[in-house]
């Protein structure tokens, strides 16, 4: 049997943060180790647990971003997951470069919120396409070479994109990856966001272009 992931969550909005610890816990496979509300219950619950996912807020005591270069100094492999309503892109930036795995819309599902704890748990990132959208958009002020666009891609997305091009379907591509389909249509959609793409037939355009630049 797999273990069950561990998270922590971090939120000085008590109602919200029983809210999200309920609903996980109602979903097979986690397990809540710790709450919190502040920068510092962030660092000592991650010096004194370690949990595998650590669910942080921007705003509350202390500042969300400030915690999370912190939080890395103290336990350097832990996984953090912003929960926020910040669609800031300064504030999703400084998360990814401060060192954060994902970045994740209040407004989620409580089911999506778990693919994306399971998703940044197994070593993948993640970044709410819509932010994702914006955040290429802010940074990409000249059009970028369809190589630089796959080698944006993580590994995961890489394979992900190699068989949905070999014209595999979702469910094939996850069988074959041993992942649920859920997985692989976030992963097409963080992929055709990064790409710029409308659709999978573009994605492997794309791709085909990029490998034929190389020879």
């Amino acid at each position: 049997m797999t273990a069950a992931i561990r998270v922590a969550v971090i939120d000085d909005h008590p109602l919200f943060r029983e809210g999200v610890t309920r609903s996980l816990s109602e979903i097979d496979g986690f397990e809540i180790v710790a709450e919190g509300s502040s920068c510092d219950d962030a660092l000592r619950i991650a010096k004194n647990l370690s949990p595998d996912v650590m669910l942080l807020d921007i705003s509350m005591p202390g500042g969300g971003l400030n915690a999370v270069p912190l939080i890395l100094e103290l336990v350097p492999l832990q996984k953090i997951v912003m929960l926020t309503v910040s669609e800031a892109g300064d504030d999703v930036t400084a998360a990814l470069k401060g060192g954060a795995k994902g970045y994740v819309l209040k407004g989620i599902g409580s089911r999506a919120l778990a693919d994306v704890i399971r998703m940044v748990a197994s070593g993948e990132s993640y970044v709410a396409p819509t932010l994702s959208a914006k955040l290429l958009s802010s940074n990409s002020p000249a059009p970028a070479s369809k190589s630089d666009l796959i080698a944006d891609l993580t590994p995961r997305e890489h394979e992900v994109l190699r068989l949905v091009a070999s014209g595999m379907s979702n469910k094939q591509v996850a069988r074959k990856l041993d992942l649920q389909e859920k997985t692989v249509k976030h992963h097409m959609t963080q992929i055709m966001t990064k790409l710029g793409v409308a659709n999978r037939t573009e994605a492997a355009m794309v791709l085909r272009d990029a490998l034929d630049g190389r020879l």
